[in-house]
């Protein structure tokens, strides 16, 4: 026995030496490289270094895997955490990593459900390039656009076209701290998607470094490339360094209401009339569900109406009265607001607070949690909802579904249009949720294993061939990439559930742009061939 653990101890000893020496061999690499002129030590931590961890888990959203057992199946994290100043410590930081055999990991706001900007379950040495410090955003209100660079939060972009425009927006998600980078490269929506599309429906521009470590606009990347990285996932085919996007117009006033039901006060009678309606409503007009139990020892489901109108009460009750007058809205249940002040709104501050809050890129509620995704084509029947409560609440801790509505302008863009796939025929995109505090092993193993009940139980109500789903609400029990060059058909298993028809263009772009499959990672974009 004492054999053993000497063998053990001489194992980790031997690891741990060739940790660094990869480590150090990375920054000798990026010391000799044009264009790193920066101190490599200023903008690279290794393993031993003392703030590591802090930078490890400062954007990390998901603190699942801290302080987790390891085993054999636990990720691994990066050999070094890379935060570049300059697009040319990236360009370095690719042709050295692929000169000494690393792979790479991207994160731009930390917000990956699964982990995989700075997780590797390959067990692979790997690199964190942290982009939150090349976050600049250029607007231009000549021509409506704004470049925007991959590490900036929403809610950064959100407070610039505030300040630059009263009547301006931008149509992406409503969590504050998520990274650009990411988020238009998987899709990204709102409260303005029903009106405008994803945020990738209005970029007009890109720059990607690719694997030979060359800059790439959308001319010289050419429309193949610039298609697969809008909705695609950028990080299969390079690393996003900017956006160029197109600005909305927003009125000077627009509306929002809360009302929540139980379901013992007839939410469920609420939901059913939803579904057939809440697609259909005028594009102005979105209306999503939130339905969760109150964690521990819930008697009953709460199903919270959350909506964002862009126009004023006296337009937004009329549409109400006229397509939804089971709920009951009145006057003064709505709140009129600017377009700033939602964002603060839906992104959980008062409307009434400073903009200046939309700054802050560290989540302000951080829970272990695990999600997942479904898009719902027929509307759910009242006994099927049933079900879903009952499994709501079985479950103690925080659990929820949030439905958000598809139609209007989602309907008018083909499938094609882009790499995001999820268009016309859905009426709603389903979003699974549950998060704990205690954050334990079997506590995880536990509320996963809830969340896979629910989701084999709602298998009879969505989408099926496929059974789609939303990659920024990334899960990794859909299938993932098992070797270095999984196949297309061992892809498909999880890539059509994405993307549709549209993974197989994704797979034949990504032969051509990168067909080493340097940038690769458990749920990447396989070569075709």
């Amino acid at each position: 026995m004492m054999a053993y653990y000497v063998i053990v101890f001489l194992a980790l000893i031997s690891y741990a030496g060739s940790v660094e020496e990869q480590s150090v061999s990375f920054k000798n690499c990026m010391k000799s490289s044009a264009g790193a002129a920066t101190s490599i030590e200023t903008i690279a931590l290794t393993s031993s270094s003392s703030q590591y961890q802090q930078a490890l888990q400062s954007f990390e959203q998901n603190p699942r895997w801290v302080n987790s057992s390891s085993t054999s199946t636990s990720p691994t994290t990066p050999l070094v955490i890379l935060t570049p100043l300059t697009a040319s410590q990236i360009q370095a930081a690719i042709l050295c990593t692929k000169k000494l055999g690393m792979q790479i990991r991207v994160r731009s706001g930390g917000h990956d459900y699964e982990g995989l900007s700075f997780l590797s379950y390959s067990k692979a040495p790997f690199v964190m390039l942290d982009l939150n410090k090349l976050r600049s955003i250029d607007i231009n209100l000549a021509d409506e656009t704004a470049w925007v660079q991959a590490g900036a939060t929403l809610g950064e972009l959100y407070y610039k076209i505030s300040k630059a425009s009263a009547l301006h927006g931008f149509p992406a998600g409503i969590c504050p701290s998520i990274g650009l980078g990411g988020h238009i490269s998987g899709g990204g929506f709102g409260t303005m998607l029903r009106k405008f599309g994803t945020a990738a429906d209005n970029v007009v521009d890109a720059t990607v470094i690719n694997a030979n470590g060359t800059i790439l606009d959308r001319k010289s990347m050419g429309e193949d490339l610039f298609w697969a990285i809008r909705g695609g996932g950028g990080t299969s085919f390079g690393v996003v360094l900017s956006w160029k996007i197109k600005l909305v117009r927003v009125p000077p006033v627009v509306t929002a209401f809360n009302v929540q039901r139980t379901v013992a006060e007839g939410a469920t009678k609420l939901i059913l009339k939803w579904q057939t309606i809440a697609d259909k409503l005028p594009k102005d007009l979105f209306i999503r569900v939130v339905a969760q139990n109150t964690g521990a020892n819930s008697a009953t489901v709460q199903v919270l109406f959350n909506s964002f109108f862009l126009g004023g009460i006296d337009r937004l009750m009329p549409i109400m009265k006229q397509s939804f007058p089971e709920l009951g809205l009145q006057a003064k249940d709505c709140t009129e607001m600017t377009w700033i002040q939602s964002a603060l709104f839906f992104g959980g501050h008062s409307k009434d607070d400073a903009p200046e809050a939309l700054l802050d890129r560290v989540t302000t509620f951080k829970s272990s949690f695990k999600a997942k995704s479904d898009y719902v084509r027929k509307p759910i029947p009242e006994a099927g909802l049933e079900g879903i409560w009952k499994l709501l609440l079985k479950e103690d801790v925080q659990a929820l579904l949030i439905m958000e509505p598809y139609g209007g302008r989602m309907s008018e863009i083909p499938e094609s249009e882009i790499a995001f796939p999820h268009r016309k025929g859905n009426l709603y995109n389903i979003q699974y949720m549950v998060k704990w505090d205690v954050n334990t092993a079997e506590a995880s193993r536990r509320h996963v294993r809830w969340m896979t009940s629910l989701y084999s139980y709602m298998t009879p109500y969505v989408s099926n061939s496929p059974r789609a789903a939303y990659v920024n609400y990334r899960d990794l029990d859909i299938g993932t990439n098992k070797r270095h060059n999984t196949s297309f058909a061992e892809a498909s298993v999880w890539g059509i559930k994405y993307f549709k028809a549209n993974f197989i263009r994704l797979s034949q772009i990504k032969e051509k742009v990168d067909p080493h499959n340097f940038f690769r990672n458990e749920q990447s974009i396989p070569l075709f061939s």
